[in-house]
């Protein structure tokens, strides 16, 4: 990998997400996560593999994937930009949601406002630490050579 490394092989998001061979094809062929294509090569920017990490993350904690669709697509109108540059500030960004209404915060007193306020179990996660997880992966296995070197052992295998 290189120092900033801004292309993704299928191999390099399973290895970083644990997301499965088919379930990454899927979203591609629905249009949830789009990689470029480097002739049948899929390859993926760290925006898309931030994308990848924060729905799985969704999908852990039991978001439907219509639901997840509808959290992208919530985020790309609110921003107007993609999801890892969107969080890459200095903020946290915490999506709330009771399944119906979804939030979108930075602000700790307003997190606590809405869990108080609310009429049943609100689901939460941090999209900031989930894209500082997946970067801080990356550098690491890039320091080990972990993905490089797991490449090179099943490229030698088959």
């Amino acid at each position: 990998m290189s120092e900033v490394q801004n292309q993704f092989t299928t191999r390099d998001v399973i290895a970083l997400t644990g997301i499965t061979p088919r379930q990454l094809q899927w979203w591609d062929e629905r249009g949830i996560v789009v990689p470029s294509r480097q002739g049948h090569r899929r390859l993926y920017s760290m925006e898309d593999l931030a994308e990848v990490a924060v729905i799985c993350e969704l999908r852990r904690k039991g978001f439907s994937l219509q639901r997840v669709r509808k959290v992208m697509r919530f985020l790309q109108r609110e921003f107007s930009k993609r999801l890892a540059e969107t969080v890459s500030g200095a903020s946290d960004y915490h999506l709330l949601t009771d399944g119906k209404t979804l939030y979108l915060e930075t602000s700790p007193r307003q997190i606590v406002d809405i869990l108080k306020n609310a009429r049943q179990p609100m689901f939460s996660v941090c999209l900031s630490d989930t894209v500082r997880q997946v970067r801080a992966e990356i550098r690491a296995k890039k320091n080990n050579g972990n993905v490089t070197r797991s490449l090179r052992k099943a490229k030698q295998a088959s």
